[in-house]
């Protein structure tokens, strides 16, 4: 199979079209119309096999993956996801590793009615980046850099279930089997919280998404919004998978160190905080508020039964440390 085939057979055709979409899969570009009063909201990661991902992941698991991953940077912004480009870069082609990998692909494309455009095909080691763009509506997009003294602090979901289904397929970490198809489910399909991220725009002051940890990414929005922040750990969600494993001080690396949940983390003003309750229950989101932000210098207190408790952070750094 040629790439053009490639391209014929696994994208051109596949999945939904959109009406904003002028020009698709086939040209030089494609085109696409951005809504009036819109901003353009665009993000690119990459995952490379035994670095983002374990190389016996499913080929449908990685390719639900792959967009997701992405689709979560456009929720942390508020954003509506819209168009994506794809560049796969493969050893060779296997026509059902491809099949199944598109699959994963174009299912969660089309949940989320997003319209794949473009891209590339090439050859080398297994590498998967995409592009994925946006709208928002001006001046309603969530930053890092918004967050106030006094503004609360909170996640959509639990956290950990991520970081232990690696370290359960890394040094054989004994679980409950149900829990194990739980967590390993949360690594390999991991949900972007679009909806929650558009429920936020005018409520919060600042978001991102967990990709390398609480405590790492909880950072970001500290030292770019020049604060420091108290968080109570009892108050962090946990899954019933992760009490069920761990005791608390086995749980606590997974909960404030381990990415992969992808779950938003996210502030907003106390004048904010009944309006922020209401739309969550009206819009069926949820939220936990786990701490509030302080005046400082990008300092995180942790708090543990309104004590203070020490616990060395350590987040996911590329070109640090091997994840997988």
């Amino acid at each position: 199979m040629k790439e053009f085939e490639l391209i014929n057979r696994y994208f051109k055709g596949r999945g939904i079209t959109r009406r904003d979409v002028n020009l698709g899969i086939g040209d030089d570009c494609a085109l696409v119309t951005v809504p009036q009063n819109c901003q353009l909201a665009v993000t690119t990661d990459t995952l490379v096999a035994g670095v983002h991902f374990f190389d016996d992941i499913s080929p449908r698991a990685l390719g639900h993956r792959a967009l997701a991953v992405n689709l979560s940077d456009l929720a942390a912004m508020g954003a509506e996801p819209t168009w994506v480009s794809v560049a796969l870069t493969l050893p060779s082609i296997d026509p059902q590793w491809i099949e199944e990998f598109t699959d994963g692909m174009h299912e969660i494309a089309e949940y989320f009615n997003v319209q794949i455009i473009g891209g590339d095909t090439t050859q080398g080691p297994l590498t998967i980046t995409i592009c994925a763009k946006g709208t928002v509506p001006e001046g309603t997009a969530l930053r890092r850099s918004g967050a106030k003294v006094g503004d609360w602090i909170y996640v959509t979901g639990p956290l950990g279930d991520a970081g232990l289904a690696i370290e359960s397929r890394k040094q054989g970490i004994s679980i409950d089997p149900e829990h194990l198809k739980y967590v390993n489910k949360r690594f390999d399909f991991p949900t972007p919280r679009v909806a929650a991220g558009q429920v936020l725009r005018g409520l919060a002051s600042s978001a991102i998404d967990v990709s390398d940890g609480l405590i790492a990414d909880l950072s970001h929005i500290l030292d770019m919004s020049q604060v420091s922040a108290v968080v109570n750990i009892e108050s962090i969600p946990t899954s019933d998978a992760m009490q069920a494993s761990l005791d608390f001080n086995q749980q606590l690396p997974f909960i404030l160190s381990y990415g992969d949940d992808y779950e938003l983390i996210f502030t907003v003003p106390d004048s904010n905080k009944s309006m922020l309750e209401i739309k969550l229950r009206q819009y069926g989101v949820d939220a936990t508020c786990i701490g509030q932000v302080k005046s400082g210098d990008g300092q995180i207190e942790l708090l543990h039964n309104g004590e203070k408790f020490d616990f060395e952070p350590q987040g996911f750094e590329h070109f640090a440390k091997e994840l997988v």
